[in-house]
């Protein structure tokens, strides 16, 4: 069954950048792209549509990436979601934190395109 992508950034042109770098599993198998561009719409769209996979900014308005993990670590609907933390905050201690409250990966940006589209094929156990 194809799956589900969610990306939550604040930045525009990140969203804009992250939809087209994954647009090729949209067109090759089926997998659908969420967007929201804060982190209590981005905690919304998990809630309701229960993504495989979510791209999640830290830096963000109204609820922080760390914020978002952390809760849904703690609802037991949603915690088995994949999480990768995607941020300009690359210091040792910021991954750290990520991956503490149960980010599976922790990336930073400026990001590798096909990176993250291999990075998505693996967690979505899409064939290569």
């Amino acid at each position: 069954m194809p799956g589900k992508i969610l990306v939550v950034d604040d930045e525009i042109h990140i969203r804009m950048l992250l939809e087209q770098t994954l647009e090729d599993l949209e067109d090759d198998y089926d997998v659908e792209i969420l967007t929201a561009e804060n982190g209590e719409e981005g905690l919304d769209i998990i809630r309701e549509e229960h993504p495989d996979l979510v791209f999640l900014d830290i830096m963000m308005p109204y609820m922080n990436g760390y914020e978002v993990c952390q809760t849904i670590r703690e609802d037991e609907n949603i915690s088995s979601t994949n999480i990768i933390l995607l941020t300009a905050k690359g210091q040792e201690v910021d991954r750290k934190h990520g991956l503490e409250l149960g980010a599976l990966r922790y990336m930073t940006k400026p990001f590798d395109p096909d990176e993250i589209l291999e990075t998505a094929k693996q967690i979505l156990k899409l064939e290569n």
